[in-house]
């Protein structure tokens, strides 16, 4: 197969890239100057050529905007460049295409085993030019026939995570992280090499997906995992009383703080999401971010 890949030096497109590289014919475009298509999406460009299927990996991540031109910056990239990817593949459109989304489309902090019908409500930018993108995709693929499967992500784990996962590990090996009140709260995560292996078998089928390990760890399992990583051997734990303090002081004082209302909300609260679809329309099958003790 002839496979396009975009957001190649991202977390996720390595990982993809790596994965297709060894049996297909994988070219990737992007700004990074060892992309085989070097070009800004953000920018209208011509593609005057034909691929079996694009995996449409490039974004801009899901961080906290600083400033007016980080909101236009997720609009620019999410939605302004896919629009321009799609319009330079109208040369010839690819048999299939995959959109790498994420479950931010939904707006929520809470909830337990949500499924793929769940209202997309989003009002943060990152999340609302992901849901303007996703419907630009599924127009235009069912315009020109072609085949679309859109795979929404939560946490995607691997070496040298990305965002909530990077702080994490960082607050860890600098021994400033706490888990609150127990620790608890469970939350979907994916391997990202796993994304990567069912990519090909998604996109024969088409739809949309939530891609998870199945087994949604708790913070207090995740940590002690990722602590283990770097040799470590505790983590501390905060009451959920002195936490609703500090995040009260955070409110007040500004980003700069480590905690505040939000962000306890969203730490203290299980989110996860049903990958039940995926298993049953092409068999996703993942491996558990932490492995289970064996047997004794």
């Amino acid at each position: 197969m002839k496979i396009l890949l975009t957001g190649s030096s991202g977390f996720l497109g390595e990982f993809v890239f790596k994965y297709f590289s060894a049996s297909q014919e994988i070219q990737t475009l992007g700004r990074n100057s060892f992309s085989d298509f070097q070009v800004d999406i953000s920018q209208k460009f011509e593609l005057k050529l034909s691929f079996d299927c694009v995996i449409h990996a490039a974004g801009k991540a899901h961080i906290v905007p600083d400033s007016e031109e980080d909101v236009r910056d997720f609009w620019d990239v999410n939605v302004i460049g896919t629009r321009n990817l799609l319009k330079a593949l109208e040369f010839d459109p690819p048999k299939r295409f995959v959109f790498i989304s994420s479950v931010a489309v939904y707006g929520v902090n809470s909830g337990v085993l949500l499924n793929e019908q769940s209202p997309v409500l989003a009002r943060d930018p990152y999340g609302q030019s992901k849901i303007q993108a996703e419907a630009e995709v599924i127009q235009w693929c069912n315009y020109h026939g072609v085949i679309c499967t859109i795979l929404r992500l939560p946490l995607v784990y691997g070496e040298n995570p990305p965002g909530n996962l990077k702080a994490m590990l960082k607050g860890i090996k600098n021994r400033y992280y706490f888990n609150i009140s127990g620790g608890q709260a469970r939350k979907s995560i994916v391997r990202a090499e796993d994304v990567a292996r069912f990519i090909l078998p998604a996109s024969c089928v088409g739809g949309i997906y939530h891609l998870t390990d199945g087994m949604h760890p708790n913070f207090h399992d995740l940590s002690h995992f990722m602590a283990k990583s770097i040799g470590r051997k505790w983590i501390p734990n905060m009451p959920f009383g002195l936490a609703r303090l500090l995040a009260k002081i955070g409110d007040f004082v500004g980003p700069s703080f480590p905690l505040n209302s939000d962000k306890l909300q969203k730490i203290t609260s299980e989110l996860t999401f049903d990958d039940s679809l995926a298993r049953s329309k092409f068999g996703w099958d993942p491996q558990p971010i932490i492995p289970p003790s064996p047997a004794i």
